[in-house]
């Protein structure tokens, strides 16, 4: 056995206290013998660790930064390519493709868990790169075309990236890992950058732009780019090769079950779920159908989208100041308090106000969420699993939710109803998690040794 081998079990304690001791504050700071424990056992740098980062950064880009990018369909599909079905019905497309993503953590994170990793990537890159190549070849007003490529097949592949890209950062960092893991989830915000721009220009271009199967296998050939670069990036550690010696699933889940706060987190996360995907997915409709300037209404969806990459980039630099749980849950109250503005988009400034202030919420919520999964995780090799029934828990939330709102909005574009439904949801989420924060400082609720 060599010695990272054998090093394994005091690893996993250290990152035990880490993960209390980062969600609580006023508690004693044993941060220094942790830190200088960790500095023996992870590299925190290198050639090595900062290649698999990029990797992960583009692997994020081409998966979740593709899904929330579906805001330019949503609009062109409601306007355009299946205007022949309601709005509700294509927001199927777009919360089944967000549940499947999120679905997808909680069997993707066993087998990270288990030593997967490289299944996993090359798997979900092939699959990601052919699902988009797919739906490129769908004829317009084929609802179940579109529905099987992007819906489900997107949605899949895009989930089986995610937790694996996002958790090997941990795998290099201790002292940096919220920054490295908010580092690697700013990926899907240039993602949800670059890919609305593409798509906007190539489909509603001048004199009709270039159609759709020539729009869309253009943004599948960039994924498939930046996919195959990020494959050959991204490497583990030789002492994470093997399968984890913790990674009983049903003892897992029993653990999860039984941490008050680790269930309160959650619950408040997957009811966010609901509402989170609304503004990225009918901002761009509610400003079309405002008659508000074309080019600005296509822009809309990008000044969100970069407003969120720079809510990540101040979320890394928040995190260890304020806590990581504490600025997830402001990211969450702001987010859900904005929401109510978007039943009064009529003009220019409103909806550019809008899309910077709730980008940057959002932005921030995403970059905090794995963090504060890892937070609230006492063993490493539980990290992958538990933030796997976290996804599944969004899951369930982002496939109810834009259905539900596009049900309210109708025919005739009632835009204060799913405002106001979203932003009461939000709120009840942000309870939740106000209650996990306050059990945190209190180990007896988690199943974990007290300080005393």
């Amino acid at each position: 056995m060599t010695e990272d081998t054998r090093s394994r079990p005091v690893v996993a304690e250290a990152i035990a206290q880490e993960g209390v001791q980062t969600a609580e504050k006023g508690v004693a700071d044993r941060r220094p013998a942790i830190l200088s424990l960790g500095e023996d056992v992870y590299p925190e740098g290198g050639w090595r660790a900062w290649c698999t980062v990029l990797g992960a950064l583009l692997a994020q880009l081409c998966s979740y930064g593709y899904t929330v990018s579906f805001g330019v369909y949503q609009e062109y599909y409601t306007t355009d390519y299946l205007k022949n079905e309601p709005a509700s019905a294509i927001s199927w497309i777009g919360s089944v493709n967000a549940f499947l993503f999120e679905a997808s953590g909680i069997v993707a994170g066993r087998l990270y868990d288990r030593g997967y990793f490289y299944h996993l990537v090359y798997g979900g890159c092939l699959m990601q790169s052919l699902s988009l190549f797919m739906l490129s070849l769908a004829k317009p007003d084929q609802y179940y075309q579109i529905f099987l490529a992007q819906g489900v097949a997107s949605g899949i592949s895009s989930g089986v990236l995610f937790i694996p890209t996002m958790a090997i950062a941990s795998q290099y960092f201790f002292k940096r890992r919220a920054l490295m893991m908010t580092l690697v989830s700013c990926g899907a915000a240039l993602g949800s950058i670059v890919f609305p721009i593409l798509l906007n220009n190539m489909l509603n271009g001048p004199n009709g732009g270039f159609g759709f199967a020539t729009s869309v296998r253009a943004s599948a050939a960039v994924v498939a780019g930046f996919l195959f670069i990020a494959c050959c990036l991204m490497r583990t550690r030789a002492e994470y090769s093997e399968p984890a010696t913790s990674s009983n699933y049903g003892k897992t889940t029993k653990r999860c079950f039984k941490d008050v706060a680790y269930m309160l987190g959650i619950s408040g996360t997957m009811i966010f779920g609901v509402v989170m995907y609304y503004p990225i997915f009918y901002l761009q409709l509610d400003a079309v159908s405002h008659n508000i300037d074309s080019t600005f209404s296509f822009c809309s969806l990008v000044i969100m989208n970069a407003s969120s990459f720079a809510g990540q980039l101040v979320a890394g630099f928040l995190a260890h100041p304020m806590g990581t749980l504490n600025v997830l849950i402001a990211s969450m109250i702001g987010g859900s308090a904005t929401i109510f503005g978007m039943m009064g988009l009529t003009m220019i400034p409103g909806v550019a106000v809008f899309a910077v202030v709730y980008g940057v919420f959002f932005g921030i919520f995403i970059a905090m969420w794995s963090p504060s999964m890892a937070a609230l995780t006492p063993d490493h090799d539980e990290l992958g699993v538990r933030m796997g029934m976290g996804c599944a828990g969004m899951a369930i939330g982002a496939l109810v939710g834009t259905p539900i709102s596009g049900a309210l909005l109708g025919s005739s574009y009632a835009w204060w109803k799913p405002g106001l439904f979203n932003g009461a949801m939000g709120l009840v989420a942000c309870a939740l998690v106000i209650g996990m924060r306050l059990t945190t400082g209190r180990p007896h609720l988690r199943g974990l040794p007290s300080d005393s």
